[in-house]
């Protein structure tokens, strides 16, 4: 029996292999699609059911995209309302491109396709590629595939992981329950045996991972990713930021921001890791001002300094 696929999982897929059947002239041999997108043939006819309810006013058959799958064959057919182009805002546009973006790496997606096409011309109507870069930092392909692979066959991975917050290398052995996108980065969810609980871990900072024989059981329900759980018993700090260190506010997940009328920005976070706001005070210099501070990261600063000065003198 095919491992069921979640539902952002399915969307995923379904969106990657749409457009790529379209492009084949609306029509591929099953065998080549499940081979091509890594799928059971359970798994791609759950995909399509979902986008065969896609469409638009007044939903009529003609207004919606039809997909289904035949013993041999799939078939996908667009409505003339997806060939229209489209009037989009800005908002839209970036939206579009760090979604696109996105599902080129979902295993089996065609990176010279009719998805990656559309991107090149929404980037270039844009004017992104000459007015700014945007990386999103997606995770290395294979690296991502593996991860992928591994949460569909139920299989322990070890990993070697990089930790921001100590700016260390380590190897863990790992259950991966998801593997999912969020915000243009991809994440794994999984229960973590040297922390001995559930963990997320950005899938870029994974340099190497190997596959172990040792299965496991995935809990049913997953609630949604939360990548900053924010938990009520870590400590907190309160920064008033100059409008050089304002980009504290969107850069990370800050738990509250107010614009204050002397044109600083207060920002309340809460702290994982000691290291971490070292690095950030110290960066921040005096484009932040220590508000308040829960007990014992008072003097965060101080330490940092000196332990940058020890180095020096050693």
């Amino acid at each position: 029996m095919s491992q069921k696929l979640t539902a952002r999982e399915t969307l995923e897929r379904a969106l990657a292999i749409v457009p790529w059947i379209a492009s084949q002239g609306g029509t591929a041999s099953v065998e080549e699609v499940c081979r091509r997108f890594d799928l059971e043939i359970e798994q791609l006819s759950s995909c399509l059911a979902t986008v065969s309810m896609v469409g638009v006013y007044p939903y009529t058959p003609d207004a919606l995209l039809e997909a289904f799958v035949e013993p041999d064959h799939v078939y996908v057919n667009l409505p003339d309302y997806f060939r229209r182009p489209l009037r989009l805002t800005p908002t839209q546009t970036f939206g579009l491109i760090a979604a696109g973006r996105a599902l080129l790496s979902v295993p089996g997606a065609d990176t010279e396709g009719p998805l990656a096409r559309a991107l090149g011309k929404l980037i270039a109507m844009s004017g992104a590629e000459t007015a700014v870069v945007i990386d999103i930092d997606t995770a290395p392909s294979k690296l991502l595939v593996a991860l992928q692979r591994a949460a569909a066959e139920r299989r322990q991975v070890e990993i070697e992981y990089y930790t921001f917050a100590r700016d260390v290398w380590s190897t863990r052995i790992v259950d991966p329950w998801r593997v999912q996108a969020l915000d243009g980065n991809w994440y794994l969810e999984a229960f973590c045996h040297k922390a001995d609980a559930p963990r997320v871990f950005r899938v870029d900072r994974v340099r190497a991972i190997s596959t172990i024989e040792a299965t496991f059981t995935a809990p049913e329900d997953l609630p949604p990713l939360d990548v900053f759980p924010g938990d009520a018993e870590l400590p907190r700090i309160t920064l008033d930021l100059t409008p050089a260190g304002a980009w504290v506010a969107t850069q990370y997940p800050v738990e509250s921001s107010e614009s204050l009328d002397d044109g600083t920005t207060r920002v309340v976070l809460a702290i994982t890791a000691g290291a971490w706001l070292e690095r950030l005070l110290l960066r921040l210099g005096d484009d932040a001002t220590v508000v308040r501070a829960s007990p014992g990261i008072e003097a965060t600063r101080a330490t940092g300094a000196r332990r940058v000065l020890q180095r020096y003198l050693k």
